[in-house]
Order: structure tokens, then C-alpha cells, then sequence
């Protein structure tokens, strides 16, 4: 808790100083390379590079509130950096957050080892920004982000650099400390990895679709209905983290998760409302009871079906979005 509040104390009082400084985007909507700002404090080339850093940290982390810490942690070595030798602010900035994600990664290992039942990436409210100062959108959709669980903290690292903001692999190679063919070697098998663990998605429209139905298929307990929209291998994942009442285990199946939430039903559709915003760039349903946030559902699909329901209902997950 002490934590939460210091956190929430840096954060208030940086964002109120950023914001009069904020810089505006440039005509491609990417943050242009600026020489290092002495005269305020190196404030406005932090606040440049900002919304990058924290879409580094968070693709990295899947965590909203690991990649703030990330991001404070870059503003204080920022602030004791010599900046009068540092050549390019945006490089430092880049670096500091990249290789203190890594970092954090390292430490969270047995962490994520430990943790009550399957764990799932911490939902963000994408609708203002889509990318998360990002020059594409790669890495950010949950599917993926579970993928790059399975990777290691530099392979992560190189995949997000490269596929998320498209940065050169001589600089990436640079950022991690090792060789531009070993960088190369890096993505690759970041790729195949994304590209081996998940079939090729449906468009955006299709997924909504697909989710509005499921919705309204799981309110009624449906199981035809449910049924009719899975693919056979379908992956029900809850994330409680063992302080809410969750399932544990993945569901697996195309009858077992129909039987699955047809059976939870009438306990979790009542007296709750559904809205509909967008996470992490996709269609999702915020589910609230007595005006709390109780928790997000969204899906997964390709040509086959929905093959993924993801369920987050950890309450300290879904804080961000019970502010907004």
C-alpha cells in the first residue's frame, strides 16, 4: 500500500509539471530525435520521450504499474545524468528504460512462478492512444503479450524494440549490450515464437462482433450458443491472483468451457454492468457491479472461432481503469 501511494505521488506531481510542457506531436505522429535540453532541468526531453518509454516498459512487463515505476525510475537517473555529455537525450532516455524493464523481468521470474492461477497482462485504456507511443502497434494486443512471456527478458527486449517502434538493429544491439548479429538472431526467434503460438487473427470488426455475441451468449448461459462460436481447442484463463474468486486452472475445450460458464452465470452476470471499451488496442467488456469495477473480459479469434476468453478480475489490475 505504502508503495501504491508513493508511486501515485510521483506520478501526480511529475504529471503536473509535464503538463506544461508537453510537447507537440510531430506531422507523422512519432517523436522526432531533439538535441539534449539543459535550460529546464532536461524536463521537455523527458517529456518528449515519455509516452515511448512507458510503451516499451509496458510491452515488456505487461504490467500498467511496472511500467510507471519504469518510467519515475528514468525521470530520477535522468535528473542526476551529467547531461552536458549526453549526445542524444532520446537514446539515453530509451536505453535507461529498456535495460531497467529488463531489470525488473529479471526479479519477477519467481514472482510470476508463484503466482495463484494463470496471470495476465494488466489491461490499459488504449481509445486515446492506440499504439502507446508506439510507431506501430505490434506487442501490445494480450494474445501476443502472453506469448512474449514465454521469451527471455532480452529477447523480449529486442522483439519490442524492433517489431513495436522500429528501431535499427545496430541501436538495439547497442541498448543490449551485445553483437548486431546476435540482435538479429533475437527477433527472429521472438517472431517464430509470436508466429508458432497463435493462429492468424481475425480484423477488429469481426472481433467485436465475435465478443459482443459471446457476451450475450454467456449473460443467458447459453451453451448452444457458446458452443457455436468456439474453436475446439478453445482456452478459457481467469486471473484472480488468489484475491478474488477465479478459476485456477485454464479451462480447455470447446464443450468443457461452454459447460464452464454457462454454470458460473447466474452468479456472475447478476446485478453487473456491461460496457463496452477498447483495451490494448481490441474490443473488450468493462464489467462493473454497484458502481465498481469488477472486472474485463475480452477474446481471441481466427477463422476457426473465439480460441481464447481471457478474464482479468484482480483488483489491483484493474484499478487504472476504475479511475478512468
Amino acid at each position: 500500500m505504502a508503495r501504491d501511494l508513493l508511486r501515485c505521488d510521483r506520478r501526480t506531481e511529475l504529471d503536473r509539471v509535464s503538463a506544461t510542457l508537453a510537447p507537440e506531436p510531430s506531422p507523422s505522429g512519432t517523436i522526432r530525435s531533439m538535441a539534449v535540453d539543459s535550460s529546464d532541468g532536461g524536463l521537455s526531453d523527458f517529456v518528449a520521450a515519455r509516452p515511448r518509454l512507458f510503451g516499451i516498459a509496458y510491452r515488456m512487463l505487461g504490467s500498467a504499474a511496472e511500467a510507471e515505476d519504469v518510467v519515475q525510475d528514468v525521470w530520477l537517473r535522468w535528473q542526476t545524468a551529467d547531461r552536458s555529455v549526453v549526445r542524444s537525450a532520446q537514446a539515453f532516455l530509451t536505453t535507461t528504460a529498456t535495460r531497467l524493464a529488463i531489470n525488473v523481468l529479471e526479479s519477477a521470474r519467481s514472482r510470476r512462478e508463484t503466482y495463484v492461477g494463470p496471470w495476465l497482462p494488466e489491461p490499459v485504456d488504449t481509445a486515446a492512444d492506440a499504439g502507446l507511443g508506439a510507431e506501430r502497434s505490434e506487442a501490445l494486443e494480450f494474445a501476443v503479450l502472453i506469448l512474449l512471456e514465454k521469451l527471455s527478458p532480452k529477447e523480449r527486449a529486442a522483439y519490442v524494440l524492433r517489431e513495436a517502434f522500429d528501431y535499427p538493429y545496430p541501436e538495439i544491439a547497442e541498448i543490449l549490450k551485445i553483437s548486431e548479429p546476435n540482435t538479429r538472431q533475437l527477433v527472429t526467434r521472438a517472431r517464430k515464437h509470436i508466429a508458432d503460438g497463435r493462429r492468424a487473427p481475425v480484423g477488429s470488426a469481426e472481433q467485436a462482433r465475435l465478443l459482443g455475441a459471446f457476451i450475450a451468449a454467456a449473460q443467458e448461459g447459453d451453451l448452444a450458443s457458446l458452443e457455436s462460436l468456439f474453436a475446439a481447442d478453445v482456452v478459457s484463463y481467469s486471473d484472480g491472483g488468489g484475491l478474488v474468486r477465479a478459476a485456477r486452472s485454464p479451462v480447455v475445450g470447446r464443450e468443457r468451457v461452454a459447460k464452464f460458464i454457462a454454470a458460473v452465470s447466474p452468479h456472475f452476470w447478476s446485478g453487473v454492468t456491461v460496457t463496452s471499451i477498447e483495451a490494448n488496442g481490441q474490443a473488450s467488456a468493462l464489467i462493473s457491479r454497484h458502481d465498481a469495477v469488477v472486472g474485463l473480459v475480452t477474446i481471441a479469434a481466427s477463422a476457426d472461432g473465439i480460441d481464447q476468453i481471457l478474464w482479468m478480475m484482480r483488483p489491483s489490475k484493474l484499478a487504472a481503469l476504475s479511475a478512468s
